[in-house]
């Protein structure tokens, strides 16, 4: 439930030019602008999975303190953790404080964060971007990885924030980050409630960072 895998992808619909009976269909202002931002997502998402790859280095250990750091910003930073942490909560987010909703944002990120690192190998699987479609400031990415001889796809839901592109779910092999987090907390939040919720968040949390710092 709480592995994390930094690699997704889906759908929407791009036209750029057609010819009907021989004559061109002109393409409007915002499938231009649509079809530029589809190649400015791909440019963001193949430059993080390089830069991921040249730490990695075809290994999944001996990294230092700083290279752990590095990666985790690269695995993570494309993911805006306040709007995936409010469909994980879904109705019981309202119920919340502006204080309260921070917390959980910033202890949910640290979770996610260290445990981003737990399976380095998957960071180095190829992967080919098949789809990438964008309608207004929402779009949809998908991606193939060839992970331990299999093909899995991955989707990138992603909405456009303060002029960058941040993701707020992926999807591995049909199987919804975001929605998993949603049964699990939201369980804890009918039955226990916030506080309890937090509680195991932060036992998590420390606990990875005790990990961490003894490798």
């Amino acid at each position: 439930m709480w592995s994390f895998l930094s690699l997704r992808s889906g759908a929407f619909a791009l036209l750029t030019v057609m010819l009907v009976a021989g004559a061109a269909v002109p393409v409007t202002a915002q499938q231009a602008n649509d079809a530029d931002e589809s190649e400015a997502i791909r440019a963001m998402l193949e430059e993080r999975d390089a830069e991921i790859k040249s730490i990695l280095n075809g290994t999944e250990s001996d990294f230092s303190s700083a290279q752990r750091d590095e990666l985790m910003t690269l695995i993570n930073g494309f993911i805006d953790f306040r709007a995936m942490g409010q469909e994980a909560l879904g109705p019981f987010w309202s119920d919340l404080s502006e204080e309260q909703r921070a917390e959980f944002v910033d202890v949910f990120q640290g979770v996610v964060r260290h445990q981003s690192l737990s399976d380095l190998e998957a960071y180095n699987s190829e992967v080919t971007y098949d789809r990438i479609d964008v309608e207004d400031d929402s779009a949809f990415v998908r991606t193939t990885t060839r992970y331990q001889g299999n093909d899995t796809p991955v989707d990138y839901v992603l909405h456009r924030k303060d002029s960058t592109w941040l993701a707020t779910d992926i999807i591995l092999d049909e199987v919804s980050t975001a929605g998993g987090y949603a049964r699990s907390f939201q369980n804890v939040m009918r039955k226990r409630g916030f506080d309890a919720l937090m509680n195991s968040l932060r036992t998590r949390l420390d606990r990875a960072e005790q990990e961490a710092n003894a490798q």
